[in-house]
């Protein structure tokens, strides 16, 4: 598998926004990102573009979810795919993660899902807003697929 973005791009490490910041996913979340996910599983489920059987309905251990948060900063690490918590701002709570991949079937499309707790649904829209624009401003990407959120403003 090829690197996601080109050689020379400075992957980010962080984005502060009004109320939230994304940093990449790691096993220092653990505690909290299983919280938060497990918390909002059907929230999760109908989450506009969500696919997959993720998060499972029967929930994970600790161990099982750190096992994933450490595949997660790997391949993060290795530049095939990005995953970052939302983390509130103030504080250090895990509100949501954001990933970007490659498409598995045309991998020269970029692949952008998003999820937000269920008692925090109010920013789903904001946190799309906000890392669309930062994805088109910042990122060395082509075609971005996006699912977009009904309550999100277009962008001008």
């Amino acid at each position: 598998m090829t690197d996601l973005v080109p050689a020379g791009f400075t992957v980010p490490r962080t984005l502060a926004a009004e109320g939230f910041r994304l940093e990449p996913l790691g096993e220092q979340h653990n505690t909290s990102d299983l919280l938060a996910w497990t918390s909002s599983i059907d929230h999760i489920h109908a989450t506009p573009g969500w696919t997959g059987t993720w998060p499972p309905g029967e929930g994970m251990s600790p161990e099982q979810n750190l096992a994933d948060l450490r595949r997660h900063a790997a391949d993060f690490e290795a530049r095939r795919s990005f995953a970052y918590t939302v983390l509130e701002s103030p504080g250090d709570a895990v509100v949501g993660c954001v990933y970007i991949h490659p498409d598995r079937t045309d991998p020269s499309v970029t692949k952008v899902s998003s999820w937000v707790r269920a008692d925090r649904a109010e920013l789903d829209a904001v946190l799309y807003r906000t890392v669309s624009d930062w994805l088109a401003a910042e990122w060395p990407l082509g075609e971005i697929r996006y699912a977009p959120r009904p309550s999100a403003p277009e962008r001008p």
